[in-house]
């Protein structure tokens, strides 16, 4: 595995933070195994042994990856990927299948997995594929200074913030929005954790201070091109690259 890792860039999270990975397997030698694997990645792993564990781990914060064991107890990876789904949509996930269970496999493919993989599994081809999928989902290595969504760039250091080329002027609280949305790509925001991590404090009845200052952020950002500041109708806010 280390001569694996030195072969993989790094990958974090724009503000730093390490990969987060949902491991849901019941067999204590393979979870163990995977856990070490990833942490030479330098990546965070949570581990669960059944389904409702996995799914209480996996709602309350977002994994940047779920793996997970078809064959755990109390309903099955498959369940908990679909409950995974219903929070976050764009989560990548593995699914690891008997192979003698062809049905498994097809099954996994048809609730939406990204990748499936046979047991027994060599470790390495984990990390492998779990790299790929992660960097496909968006995540690069930080240059510490610069946060990149699509042709938005913001330089943390100079507070300097353009789309396409284009100097966009932010007020403080507007830059320090834009920033926590943008570190947070493709993750959908609560009014919540945004008044708690851009305000500091909970506003109480006012988190319609929050429509407000999207609402500034839409009219500088995307304004006359294509949107990247999107409305998850229950949920919350997500800034993502634009698709045209």
């Amino acid at each position: 595995m280390a001569e694996l890792r030195e072969s993989l860039p790094d990958l974090t999270h724009q503000d730093g933070s390490p990969v987060r990975v949902l491991v849901a397997d019941a067999e204590g030698l393979e979870a163990d195994l995977l856990s070490m694997g990833y942490s030479l990645l330098g990546w965070e792993t949570v581990v669960a042994k059944d389904t409702a564990a996995a799914v209480q781990e996996g709602t309350a914060r977002r994994p940047d990856l779920a793996l997970l064991d078809a064959g755990l107890p109390d309903g099955g990876g498959l369940e908990v990927l679909a409950r995974l789904r219903a929070h976050w949509a764009e989560m990548p996930a593995i699914v690891l299948a008997s192979p003698a269970e062809a049905e498994d496999r097809i099954a996994a493919l048809l609730a939406g997995a990204d990748d499936v993989v046979a047991k027994p599994f060599a470790a390495e081809e984990i990390l492998l594929r779990s790299h790929h999928l992660v960097r496909r989902a968006g995540l690069n290595a930080s240059t510490g200074e610069e946060l990149v969504v699509g042709d938005l760039v913001m330089n943390t250091r100079t507070h300097e913030v353009t789309r396409g080329g284009d100097l966009i002027e932010l007020t403080a609280t507007q830059f320090n929005l834009l920033k926590f949305l943008m570190a947070n790509v493709r993750t959908v925001l609560s009014k919540d954790r945004i008044l708690q991590d851009v305000w500091g404090y909970d506003f109480g009845g006012r988190a319609n201070i929050v429509e407000l200052y999207i609402s500034y952020l839409r009219k500088r950002i995307d304004a006359g091109r294509e949107p990247m500041i999107h409305t998850v109708r229950g949920a919350g806010y997500v800034i993502r690259p634009a698709e045209g």
